[in-house]
């Protein structure tokens, strides 16, 4: 990157600085300091670039703006939720605190304009200004007036001021339908795998060889490479299943070399891993813990037949759970096994006399969705909000037949359940999460 743009005016050491930390973008941001120009000179009044999240876009920009020391102000358009705030953000940081202090309560574009030439008069740029706005998306929802000023912002303030913005879609969804000054489009693609591969292995291990990571990265994108492209959530799954790829080496049974061997290990972890990519449905510390944990799930799922094992996600584990107690206790036991504070409860009143026969043998009784919901909150060990997400996992683990609806949807006293799943299974699937399911069954309680 810096041979070429020498004639460009910027210093080389700075460019040698910037260009070293930027691996597989050194194009585009060759491109960018093409259209960019020389620093004293006026730039194009507006770039738009776009691609993928995770691309690059917001680290090649911030580099060089940090690096060659031009002046710029970044704006996201998710934390500025008003334009006030977005008018302000950029006078503070052309012009200081006066600047940004000097707009009405409530400003216009026009009050913005106008404070912005008044301090551009007072103190002209020597070099261009670049105002970089994060999620441009979110532009398009702004006042209608917004975007197609800000793309000739250059014309209206008389000022070298260039506006960059970045956006994870293409230009023909901003374009308003009145028409608007056209901004120069530059696009970053998709990492590919072999530039992942390089990126990644940076974040090589001190403990450890460069090809011995780099090998431990091949293998991840070998499993995750097909279903996600994004480098902060490859970069988050290889620091999280690192310590288990590296464990029998650790321990001395395998040597580095022994590739296949360490895949073997690490291969069952992995697949794990695949049913929260994106999701982040449990911290690092919760997936140490549930791996520490592998030994007793093995053998505990050992004595299932291979079509009843099944790998769920985080919280549909609890769900099941939670289904699999509202349909073998009576509900009036709920309040003994689920609710801290519910006084004494005398042990002859609450085991019925005429309640002999195991609700285990008599099967699975019809539940709500209310009790199945209060139980899960109840037992998940954190703060829970009642999303989307959740309710989607109730309707999968019907799909996966592990629930069965038993009432219609036209129903007004809403949707009923059974559990599907026997002791065996839901056991199983107790200790992968280290819950304790015998100690919260009507059948056991004579147990305890």
């Amino acid at each position: 990157m810096t041979g070429s743009l020498q004639h460009l005016g910027y210093d080389e050491e700075k460019l040698q600085r910037a260009s070293q930390q930027l691996p597989c973008r050194e194009v585009q941001a060759g491109m960018l300091l093409s259209l960019m120009g020389q620093p004293q000179q006026y730039c194009y009044p507006s770039v738009f670039i776009y691609g993928h999240g995770a691309s690059g876009k917001s680290h090649v920009l911030n580099v060089l703006m940090k690096e060659l020391e031009l002046p710029h102000a970044t704006v996201s358009c998710v934390e500025c939720v008003s334009v006030s705030l977005l008018f302000e953000q950029v006078l503070l940081s052309f012009f200081g605190c006066d600047a940004a202090s000097s707009l009405p309560r409530t400003p216009s574009l026009s009050d913005f304009v106008r404070v912005y030439r008044q301090q551009s008069s007072q103190s002209p740029a020597k070099q261009t200004r670049y105002i970089i706005m994060e999620k441009a998306e979110l532009l398009r929802d702004a006042e209608a007036n917004l975007l197609p000023a800000l793309l000739r912002l250059q014309e209206l303030v008389e000022d070298n001021v260039t506006v960059i913005l970045l956006s994870e879609i293409v230009w023909d969804q901003f374009r308003p339908n009145t028409g608007c000054f056209e901004p120069l489009l530059l696009h970053f693609p998709d990492y590919s795998k072999g530039e992942l591969q390089q990126i990644l292995s940076h974040d090589a291990h001190p403990s450890y060889s460069a090809e011995f990571y780099s090998s431990y990265i091949n293998i991840l994108l070998g499993v995750f490479y097909s279903v996600c492209r994004d480098l902060r959530e490859l970069r988050h799954l290889a620091a999280l299943n690192f310590s288990k790829f590296c464990e029998p080496v650790t321990t001395g049974k395998v040597k580095e070399t022994e590739t296949h061997k360490l895949w073997k290990n690490i291969e069952p972890h992995l697949k794990k891993a695949m049913q929260t990519v994106y999701l982040r449905e449990v911290s690092s510390l919760q997936w140490e813990q549930m791996q520490q944990m592998e030994e007793t799930e093995t053998g505990a799922m050992r004595g299932l037949s291979a079509h009843t094992h099944v790998e769920l996600p985080y919280y549909s584990k609890f769900l099941l759970i939670a289904a699999y107690l509202a349909s073998y206790n009576p509900a009036r036991t709920d309040k003994r096994f689920f609710l801290k504070h519910h006084g004494k409860i005398r042990k002859t009143n609450f085991l019925k006399k005429n309640e002999k026969t195991s609700n285990h043998l008599l099967g699975p009784k019809p539940f709500s969705l209310d009790r199945m919901l209060a139980i899960f909150y109840s037992v998940v060990d954190s703060r829970v909000a009642p999303t989307a997400s959740i309710f989607s996992q109730i309707s999968s683990l019907v799909t996966l037949q592990l629930l069965a609806q038993v009432s219609h949807d036209d129903q007004l006293d809403g949707p009923k359940y059974k559990c599907a799943v026997s002791l065996d299974f839901i056991r199983a699937i107790s200790k992968t999460v280290n819950f304790d399911i015998v100690r919260y069954l009507y059948d056991f309680l004579l147990q305890f």
